[in-house]
């Protein structure tokens, strides 16, 4: 916890003002029970209404002061505690941003949400607390067993024998606890996961009519959550009811003990009274450090898992920032050139892609096309650096990818993913990402290149047609063309379209390769597909094989070398398509 206290740096003043005046709230609670000694003995004792009553406004004055102490004290706790969980949100989703896929592949979704809110939420609790009861609360023990020792010393002897007592307690209950908190923490991302699974997957779970078995395992998962949380249950609920039980032992033995000294005249009874004062006190404060137990165990899990994400290192390293602003480097004769490549998504897995070696020169339309699982769509997510290879290189302009500024080289990129993915706002907003400044008549080109307009012009609002979240209220043919014109709207130097028009028909397929063609003749176009019409007329063919590239040239070339390729297309198309 204490590596995150970096994020307080802003708040000192909060973080300092704030436990000082709620020490001094605790140094008028303590004052209560002395001035208590006073109104029983010269007040009570000797039926001196006045004195009982000017001593009574003295008191009410010192429970209104305190109480205006511990407002001001809520006031700066809650200004650090917020703006605290604020800067450290900000903090991590920021660094999130920086990780590479094969980091966030590591996390996941659903943790990374987990901690990024309810971990943070944990810490923020934590730090409201800290600078209201921290100080406050071993203050009020401390100060209530040096003042009932002021009263009698013989006395204040049981409170010190009961404080080893207490601290064997706390130290079993943080013990088990911590352990726990840390299994619960892992076991609510399983169970974040799940639910994530099937909201986002409901329509393919009714459709293969799963939904009692994925109830079941949702069960089992939330079971199991709650399982952890009855244990750590068990465990803090032990807390109070121990640490009242011996405090309560304590003001008996204390009674007890004191109606001895009330008899011998070695003590007043305000005296006695203002002892089982303090010792409230100090069982009060007890209750209050079993439950910061609590919230501080679950801090430290929450902590750890924080810390987990802010001390992930992108495995990008950083790029060579020396590029020109002009970006005046010396270009090759070729575009893209990608020598002796070798990839794998982790150090102990197998090799996702083996020794891949081509060129691809400006402007050239390059199909890839290969069984499932062949290594497409790793190849393509490998250009714009989503990931870094584990041997060889990819040059573009002749520059070694792992030299562009990454801004600059995604910014030479239009990508269609596999999954369309859209954004909550209107059609307008979404399109806009590719280029923020893009005049509406380009807008209007671009919309007719991908083959939108078709479906754009029927909707009553047009482009101001709002999007739901995902883009739920269109088809998947839609979005897949919604997502080529925001890639197109970027006026990408490469665009690379990842089976991006699977869900379109084999008519607006070919309208969109020959619109891209036509209007994009400088730029350099990837397209990954299953269809072997669809990559048929490309000016070169890369067939992809079990993570190696089996293949490479035009259409004609690969049906008499290529037996993967041949193979692939007699399967899709008659004997003379294939050989046309």
């Amino acid at each position: 916890m204490f590596k995150l206290a970096v994020f307080l740096k802003a708040y000192k003043k909060e973080c300092i003002v704030g436990p000082i005046f709620k020490l001094f709230e605790a140094i008028l609670e303590l004052m209560l029970p002395t001035m208590m000694v006073f109104v029983i003995n010269n007040g009570v004792a000797k039926h001196d209404l006045i004195y009982v009553l000017h001593m009574g406004e003295w008191m009410l004055g010192m429970a209104v002061l305190g109480f205006c102490c511990s407002m001001v004290c809520q006031y700066f706790a809650a200004r650090a505690s917020q703006g605290f969980g604020t800067t450290l949100r900000n903090t991590v989703f920021n660094h999130i941003q920086s990780l590479s896929n094969a980091e966030i592949d590591g996390f996941g979704t659903a943790s990374l949400i987990n901690r990024i809110t309810n971990d943070i939420n944990q810490l923020q609790l934590a730090v409201a607390m800290m600078i209201r009861l921290v100080v406050r609360t071993p203050f009020i023990c401390i100060g209530a067993i040096v003042m009932s020792m002021l009263l009698d010393l013989r006395l204040s002897l049981l409170l010190w024998g009961a404080a080893p007592i207490f601290a064997a307690i706390l130290y079993y209950v943080v013990k088990k606890s911590s352990v726990l908190y840390s299994s619960y923490q892992k076991k609510l991302d399983r169970t974040a996961s799940v639910i994530r699974e099937n909201l986002a997957g409901v329509r393919v779970i009714r459709a293969f009519s799963n939904v009692k078995r994925e109830k079941k395992r949702f069960y089992k998962t939330n079971d199991d959550l709650m399982d952890n949380a009855l244990s750590i249950g068990k465990v803090s609920a032990l807390l109070n009811p121990l640490t009242t039980f011996v405090m309560n032992m304590v003001i008996i033995l204390i009674l007890w003990i004191g109606s001895y000294h009330i008899d011998t005249g070695n003590l007043a009874k305000g005296e006695i009274i203002a002892f089982a004062n303090y010792v409230t006190q100090i069982l009060l404060a007890l209750i209050v450090i079993s439950n910061l137990v609590v919230i501080f165990t679950k801090a430290f899990a929450s902590s750890k898992r924080v810390c987990q994400v802010l001390d992930a290192v992108s495995s990008l390293p950083k790029t060579d920032n020396g590029l020109p602003e002009k970006d005046s480097i010396i270009k090759s004769c070729d575009f893209i050139e990608i020598k002796n490549m070798f990839f794998k998504y982790s150090s102990t897995g197998d090799m996702a892609l083996s020794n891949i070696n081509v060129t691809i020169k400006c402007g050239e339309t390059v199909g890839i096309i290969g069984s499932t699982g062949s290594g497409k769509s790793t190849f393509v997510n490998l250009l714009p650096r989503f990931y870094d290879v584990s041997e060889g290189q990819i040059f573009i302009e002749g520059r070694d990818v792992r030299k562009w500024p990454l801004y600059k080289l995604r910014k030479k990129f239009g990508i269609v993913p596999q999954k369309a993915v859209l954004f909550t706002g209107t059609i307008e907003d979404n399109l806009r990402w590719g280029n923020e400044n893009i005049t509406d008549e380009k807008l209007s080109e671009i919309i007719r290149t991908a083959q939108a307009a078709e479906f754009i012009d029927e909707l009553p609002l047009g482009l101001k047609t709002m999007v739901e979240r995902g883009g739920m209220n269109f088809s998947g043919g839609q979005k897949q063309r919604l997502t080529i014109a925001r890639a197109l709207a970027g006026n990408p130097e490469i665009l690379i379209l990842d089976d991006s028009t699977s869900a379109l028909d084999f008519a607006t397929d070919a309208a969109v390769r020959s619109e891209i063609r036509k209007n994009y003749q400088n730029t350099t176009v990837f397209i990954v597909s299953q269809r072997a019409s669809s990559i048929k007329y490309a000016d070169k063919i890369l067939v992809f094989d079990d993570g190696t590239l089996t293949g490479c040239g035009k259409h004609a070339e690969l049906m008499q070398q290529c037996p993967v390729y041949r193979e692939i297309c007699l399967s899709q198309l008659s004997s003379e398509e294939a050989y046309a």
